[in-house]
């Protein structure tokens, strides 16, 4: 059992992040955090331009609203939205707030995953705690 358990929350259609919530609520020790985290990756900044003015405010409000609204689902647990790259900050993260577990969703790896890394493999090979891929 873990004691401080991080589930990074995505919102492609492709993670299924419920499962990794319930293999997480599953791992976790009773009276143990649970922690909802999703990463706002930043769009380069030729791209912002483009964006409507209160584009990225209006994103982050929406993140934060439905990721506080899975976080009530499960007793004591908590969520963080914060900006940056998406594995690295994770790894950085639980790093910093001493997490000893990563429940991360995981797609169907494919060819392009072979190229470009994803970023539950960054974790797996990244994290300074036990890391656990739900597919």
């Amino acid at each position: 059992m873990y004691n401080n358990i991080v589930v990074p929350i995505s919102f492609d259609e492709d993670r299924d992040a419920q499962a990794a919530l319930d293999v997480a609520t599953l791992l976790r020790a009773e009276g143990g955090t649970l922690t909802l985290l999703h990463v706002i990756e930043t769009p380069p900044t030729y791209a912002v331009s483009y964006l409507p003015v209160d584009y990225l405010k209006e994103r982050r409000g929406a993140i934060e609203s439905e990721l506080s609204f899975m976080a009530s689902k499960h007793a004591g647990a908590t969520a963080a939205v914060v900006n940056g790259h998406s594995g690295r900050t994770i790894t950085d993260w639980c790093g910093e707030r001493g997490a000893d577990c990563i429940v991360i969703a995981s797609h169907r790896p494919g060819m392009q995953d072979l190229l470009l890394g994803s970023t539950a493999q960054y974790v797996v090979r990244h994290a300074a705690c036990a890391v656990h891929v739900v597919r």
